[in-house]
């Protein structure tokens, strides 16, 4: 059985869309608008082609961008409850 070539579907904050990249070659196959774009019904398999492949999912980092936030940015007086 011949090795499937493997593909990783990640969030392209630069152009805001979703990306389906080759891992061997490092060069994007199809972008989506949304994940739920790009995972409904048989999209991923049609973008992959008739060789197949195997498609890893990342995961949206949702606190990536709080943490990057600069402390100057912080409010002074903070009142804990």
């Amino acid at each position: 059985m011949a090795k499937l070539t493997k593909y990783t579907l990640d969030f392209n904050e630069k152009k805001d869309q979703w990306d389906l990249t080759n891992d061997k070659t490092n060069k994007v196959v199809k972008s989506f608008d949304t994940k739920d774009k790009a995972t409904a019904g048989g999209i991923l398999r049609k973008a992959v082609g008739n060789d197949g492949g195997s498609v890893k999912i990342q995961k949206t980092d949702v606190f990536k961008r709080s943490e990057h936030m600069p402390k100057s940015s912080d409010p002074k007086n903070r009142r804990l409850i």
